[in-house]
């Protein structure tokens, strides 16, 4: 069996394992009716237009605003149609908005003369999508490597605990096994993203808010690889932790700088998002580029050379931190006697088999 062979079967394992963990499942149903909720759900609440009666006089401007317009032949009649409540409003002669209980605001804006409006910034971005869309990226690439990353872990540090990994390692090289285990959390991870991406735009197209797809669509194109490579940098550290315990008590107490590394960007992003400064600098930092650097992307502030070098930087040090945590997850992956310190597993590595 060659490596490449070794990989795709530990990785298949994997997938397998976790296509039947009904908490996985239930996860990923769970986010797929947060986005759907997300997108549509607002449109609901904001409610139908309201139902205005009035006569063939005033009946234009209202139904250019979107109100369900029903004429009636004179103000009596409208009146009577909101008495007897088959409309929520009517106009009459002046003009005047007659109601039952509550100023409907919908007709009062159409009927409203606005004075004239020139923007001298008609690009920028909706102040809720300037908030939504930072918080949205940040929180899936949080959520997305907390979860799957303390899944590896906790596979690594359970193989070690019940010895199955001694019979795994006469099988497979140890690298072949660290890639097996990282490729499959990837594939997990891209195909729940993948999910949640389509439920979050079949659920835009639903609600009829296309102006906001549009907009948010390129940003997701440059997050997808962005993602798919700071994942494959906080894995391999997941990965290290996991081996470098026997028992998966301790997994928490190694994976704090883990977690830091993926928490404190989170964070940075979500209350920096509008620091110019900040937001240049965070995008070529590799713990918060994959987040930062769509952002960017998505206000127009990145020039188009921008993503690439971010990008090429990510990948170099993703690279570099999987080269890395291969030697220490070799190191320490076959020691059961306890927590096995970084020096000792970087010095004293297991040889391959």
């Amino acid at each position: 069996m060659n490596t490449y062979q070794a990989v795709r079967l530990i990785a298949g394992r994997e997938i397998r394992v976790k296509l039947r963990d009904r908490t996985f499942l239930i996860g990923t149903l769970f986010f797929l009716l947060i986005a759907v909720a997300s997108t549509v759900l607002p449109a609901l609440l904001a409610g139908s237009p309201s139902a205005v009666a009035a006569t063939a006089s005033v009946a234009a401007p209202l139904r250019e605003a979107g109100l369900d317009v029903r004429v009636v032949a004179d103000d009596a009649a409208a009146e009577r149609a909101v008495q007897a409540g088959d409309v929520d409003a009517a106009v009459v002669t002046g003009p005047t908005v007659l109601a039952m209980d509550e100023a409907p605001d919908d007709v009062v804006k159409a009927l409203s003369s606005a004075p004239a409006i020139r923007l001298l910034n008609p690009d920028a971005v909706d102040p809720l999508a300037a908030f939504f869309v930072p918080f949205a990226f940040a929180f899936v690439f949080f959520t997305t490597s907390q979860m799957f990353g303390v899944q590896i872990a906790q596979s690594v540090t359970e193989e070690k605990q019940t010895r199955i990994v001694e019979i795994l390692v006469a099988a497979v090289p140890v690298r072949a096994l660290l890639a097996g285990k990282i490729v499959a959390a990837c594939v997990l991870a891209v195909g729940q993203i993948a999910l949640i991406a389509v439920a979050a735009v079949a659920g835009m197209q639903l609600s009829d808010n296309g102006g906001l797809l549009a907009l948010v669509g390129p940003a997701i194109g440059w997050f997808v690889p962005f993602f798919l490579v700071g994942f494959l940098l906080i894995a391999a550290l997941w990965a290290v932790a996991g081996a470098l315990v026997s028992r998966q008590e301790d997994i928490g107490g190694v994976s704090l700088p883990v977690q830091l590394a993926v928490m404190l960007p989170f964070f940075a992003v979500i209350f920096l998002s509008d620091n110019a400064t900040a937001m240049r600098i965070l995008s070529y930092l590799p713990f918060s580029a994959p987040t930062a650097m769509p952002l960017r992307m998505f206000t127009g502030d990145a020039a188009g050379w921008e993503p690439l070098v971010s990008l090429a930087l990510l990948l170099l040090t993703a690279i570099t931190f999987v080269a890395a945590g291969a030697r220490i997850y070799e190191g320490s992956l076959l020691r059961t006697n306890g927590r096995t310190s970084v020096r000792t597993a970087w010095r004293a590595r297991e040889p391959l088999t």
